[in-house]
């Protein structure tokens, strides 16, 4: 069973800018918290930003600074604002959510960052 359709990927060029998108469908979707990961090629999956359900953010180093995670609860939506993107930040980006010992991924959307 497919939990999230991320959507809003593609290649964009170093310095641009990209909005990727998530549409859950669970049921109880403002109880969970959410994140954003990523997967380069050849490279673990790692964590880029986390989402309380009552909205606090969180980043690593990676998009500290250059990204930003919203959630609208009542549209059951996760997205992520990307600026000033890099070469490094291709990877396939997927939605998560984690609620005690449930978690839910999404299938994951491209991004690709060159000239």
């Amino acid at each position: 069973q497919v939990y999230f359709s991320e959507s809003g990927g593609g290649l964009v060029q170093p310095g641009g800018s990209l909005r990727l998108s998530c549409a859950a469908s669970l049921g109880a979707f403002s109880i969970y918290t959410a994140h954003w990961y990523r997967q380069a090629p050849g490279k673990d999956r790692e964590l880029v930003a986390s989402i309380t359900p009552d909205g606090n953010a969180t980043y690593t180093d990676t998009a500290k600074g250059r990204m930003a995670i919203s959630r609208d609860n009542a549209k059951k939506t996760l997205a992520l604002h990307m600026n000033s993107l890099k070469p490094e930040d291709t990877a396939v980006y997927y939605c998560n959510a984690k609620y005690r010992m449930y978690d839910y991924w999404g299938r994951g959307t491209q991004v690709t960052v060159s000239s």
